[in-house]
């Protein structure tokens, strides 16, 4: 039977108002992943959230020591719920997310996380390259404006182009609503 762990990455405080770099509807996305959270933890099933702390020199967010870095309250870990703290957008980068992965013999990820341009790209696509079954799930995500050449491209269409070339090979698509619903009728193994 394969097992399914749940991956948030990077829901923390610098995306969310007030915080060094606000990202559009964040409030949307980190409900959806709490309800997301609530499912595994009824079903008993393996969570690990992650932490971006930037050791970048030029980093202008999710710096060492500050506020932004903090986990949203509404994604408070449990039981044996497991941190992995990070320093790449790739959340596999020089951590130990694989081995725990492997040690729990996790063969599928439901993956949800900020921003869907970059941390949620490059983990899905590296899970992906890692041998995992991937459901990503598109709207418990978020991510910001961005500029190209003398365009704003807005937030709704970045994340759109990102997930749909994730969805071509990296991943199956989901809303929190159908994969809640999912889980639900395969138990979550």
């Amino acid at each position: 039977m394969e097992q399914t762990a749940l991956i948030l990455i990077d829901y923390q405080m610098d995306y969310f108002a007030g915080g060094r770099m606000q990202l559009v509807h964040p409030e949307k996305a980190v409900e959806r992943a709490a309800r997301l959270l609530e499912c595994f933890h009824k079903n008993r099933a393996p969570v690990f959230i992650l932490q971006h702390i930037s050791l970048r020199p030029d980093a202008q967010f999710f710096l060492p020591d500050t506020d932004g870095i903090t986990l949203h309250p509404a994604l408070q870990p449990e039981g044996a719920d497991r941190i992995v703290q990070k320093n790449f957008p790739n959340s596999f980068r020089k951590t130990g997310l694989k081995k725990l992965l492997d040690e729990q013999e996790i063969t599928q990820l439901v993956i949800s996380g900020m921003m869907s341009h970059m941390c949620v790209d490059a983990t899905t696509r590296a899970a992906f390259d890692h041998g995992f079954s991937c459901r990503l799930i598109h709207d418990a995500c978020a991510t910001k404006n961005l500029v190209f050449g003398d365009r704003e491209i807005h937030a709704e269409d970045v994340h759109g182009a990102f997930m749909a070339a994730l969805g071509t090979v990296y991943a199956d698509l989901m809303t929190t609503k159908e994969c809640i619903q999912q889980l639900q009728t395969d138990a979550i193994p």
